[in-house]
Parts: structure tokens; C-alpha cells; sequence
């Protein structure tokens, strides 16, 4: 087999998403499957379909695209506000977008009117992550424009949680959210069918005993491929946190010395030259490096050690006897980890455990009473 690869078990991923669907369902809370880490892979977007997932969403047009090229029909969202320059794509490819400026949302009108159509527009609220959103005090009257905008409709607000603070929400931040839902349709009238709460990081909070109040989606994307919190790095009960396996292969072993001093052996010409040690390390070096992934994020094979790595080469030591040439060393990954190597040009993926009989075009999840995202 082609190496270095990525081993994806789709069953895995489908029974994740299937967990938090069912755990989140009596809570009346819909799972959105995001498909970014994984650059809208069409068959993994298909097992988080086939697992529940009411709708899709990506930050990337081209990912979009590429769930579109593969026949996919069901909701799709942007969730990183769109790009000026790309209104006409959002558009033509996506059902939904987050926002933030007024400016956008005006270019996705125009685009809309143009392609015939109406464009969902879902307001993303700053809560305190501080990346994208507009202020809470801002926020009735920036939905207020977007009303008056031919070519889109208010769909819902948004929020998120944990990407640029690293902070899970907190109960008086998801009840404030949930207030301006209600000031919003105090307003502009019941209009937001979607009121979603945040991403994997808001998972803790909305499978805890308080009530979840108007929140009725969830994006998730880390929780459903490797089945961990995001902020705390814990599996989560009862998911599976090995969806992803990344291999690859040794191109030499051998034992070398640690780093060797350098030593002043002649003071009257200045000469220096390297001291060899006598102690020795086994060692293996793989072919994949710092352009493949997020070396850091590798969780390394029991009894083995990261020794470094640099653009295309992995050092690893191991006290145990070393694999041969060609043979292969097999890597879970976190997050980063993950959405680097799926992006990486030489990495192939590789599909398991496909066994769903749906067809690939989709036009809602299970559970189609709920948010679409």
C-alpha cells in the first residue's frame, strides 16, 4: 500500500455521529456534521449524513465544491463568514452562510437576485471567544438590515466557543445567547429557526443537566472524528477516538550517538572537530515530516519516543527491536494533527468499513424535524 496514508474507518465515524445524535436528540438539539479537518471529503461527510446529522457545513468554498462535484444535494453551510470576492460561489453552492458584516451579507443579497434565489443568512455573536462576531449591542440592528435585504433571509444566530480562547462556554454565556434569540424575535418577529450554540467545545454544556434553552444545533466536527472534547483533549463516553490512523514508512534504522560536542582540539589554528560518544540509540526514520502534519499532534507508538523531525524525515528512538526498512509505523493523531495531514498532497487516504447502503445524494439526516445547518 501506498504510504504515508491515512486509514479512515467510516463505520466508526458513523457511529459516532449516531451517539451524539441520540444523546443530544432528547434535548431537541440537531447535529451538523463540519467537514473541514477533513477538506470536505465526500465519503466522510456521507457516514456523519448516515449517522444522523441533519445537514453538512465547511469554512471553505472549495471544500463545498468538492461535496457538490460528488453529488451531495443536502444542506450545506458556509461557516466562516464568506469572502467579498467569492458572494457569487457562496450562492450557487451553499443554502446558508455565517456572517458578520453587513457589506457581505449585502454582496450575497445582489448574488442571490442574480442566481434566482434566496440565501440563508445565520448572524454569528461575539460571546467571548473573541475571533469572529458581531457584539451582542450590534446585533438587533445589523438583523434588522438583513431584513430588509432582498435576496436573503434571517435564518438564526450562532456562536462559538473554544478555537481562539480555548475557553468552554459557560452556563451565563449560553443563557445569554439564548436571551438574544429572544430579543431578536422580539423584534423582528419568530423568525430564527436555527439558534446554534457553538461547536464541539459546547458539547459538556449541552449533555450537562441544565436546560438548553433555545439552542437547536451544534456544528460538530472533532467530536465526531476523534471522538474527544476539544478543550480538554478527553474521550468522550462511550465514541471512538481511533476513526483516524496515519502510517507511515521506515527508511532506515540504525543506532547513532546522541548529539556529539564539539571540541577545540588545536587553540593556535582554531580547529574544532566533532567528539563522538560511546553511548548509542536505536533509531528508525520514517518518511513523512514537518510538510506531511502537525508532527507534535502524532501520538507516538508504545515504547517509542519522538526524537525530531524535520521537513520530510521523522525521528523516532525505541528501546525495543527496531522494524525493518519498508515495514510500517501506524500513528493516532489529535485535531491539528489531523486536519494538516488530510490537506497534505502525498498523503493518500485510505476508506474502511464502508458498509452504508444509502445513496450519496442526501437531502436531510434522520432527524429532519431540527436546525438545518
Amino acid at each position: 500500500m501506498s504510504c504515508p496514508r491515512i486509514e479512515v474507518d467510516l463505520s466508526k465515524i458513523r457511529r459516532n455521529t449516531q451517539t451524539l445524535v441520540e444523546r443530544l436528540g432528547p434535548r431537541r438539539i440537531g447535529v451538523t456534521g463540519v467537514t473541514k479537518a477533513v477538506c470536505g471529503h465526500p465519503a466522510i461527510a456521507q457516514a456523519m449524513l448516515d449517522g444522523g446529522a441533519v445537514g453538512l457545513a465547511d469554512a471553505r468554498i472549495s471544500n463545498v465544491q468538492r461535496l457538490r462535484a460528488a453529488g451531495m444535494t443536502g444542506p450545506i453551510t458556509l461557516i466562516r463568514s464568506p469572502m467579498l470576492s467569492q458572494a457569487d460561489q457562496v450562492v450557487q453552492s451553499c443554502e446558508e452562510s455565517y456572517n458578520t458584516e453587513i457589506l457581505v451579507i449585502s454582496a450575497l443579497a445582489a448574488a442571490a437576485i442574480r442566481n434566482g434565489s434566496v440565501h440563508g443568512v445565520v448572524l454569528m455573536v461575539e460571546m467571548g471567544d473573541l475571533r469572529d462576531g458581531i457584539s451582542p449591542e450590534n446585533l438587533p440592528d445589523i438583523a434588522m438590515q438583513v431584513m430588509q435585504l432582498a435576496g436573503v433571509a434571517l435564518k438564526g444566530i450562532g456562536a462559538n466557543f473554544a478555537c481562539l480562547s480555548g475557553l468552554s462556554p459557560t452556563a451565563l454565556q449560553m443563557a445569554a445567547f439564548c436571551d438574544l434569540a429572544n430579543e431578536i424575535e422580539s423584534i423582528c418577529g419568530p423568525i430564527l429557526k436555527i439558534v446554534s450554540g457553538g461547536n464541539s467545545a459546547t458539547l459538556p454544556w449541552a449533555l450537562g443537566e441544565r436546560a438548553t434553552g433555545r439552542v437547536n444545533d451544534l456544528r460538530l466536527g472533532e467530536a465526531i472524528l476523534l471522538g474527544v472534547e476539544p478543550v480538554s483533549g478527553d474521550q468522550i463516553g462511550g465514541m471512538h477516538t481511533d476513526a483516524f490512523t496515519l502510517v507511515a514508512e521506515v527508511i532506515e534504522t540504525d543506532a547513532k550517538p546522541p548529539p556529539s560536542p564539539i571540541a577545540l582540539i588545536d587553540p593556535t589554528t582554531e580547529r574544532l572537530r566533532i567528539v563522538t560518544t560511546s553511548a548509542a540509540s536505536a533509531r528508525m526514520i520514517l518518511a513523512m515530516g514537518h510538510q506531511d502534519t502537525d508532527i507534535p499532534g502524532l501520538s507516538m507508538p508504545v515504547g517509542s519516543t519522538l526524537i525530531g523531525a524535520t521537513s520530510d524525515h521523522l525521528v523516532i528512538g525505541s528501546p525495543r527491536t527496531l522494524p525493518k526498512v519498508g515495514s510500517e509505523v501506524r500513528f493516532q493523531m489529535n485535531y491539528s494533527a489531523l486536519m494538516h495531514a488530510m490537506a497534505a498532497p502525498d498523503i493518500k487516504v485510505e476508506l474502511m468499513g464502508n458498509s452504508s447502503t444509502r445513496p450519496t445524494r442526501h437531502t436531510q439526516g434522520k432527524v429532519g424535524h431540527f436546525a438545518r445547518v
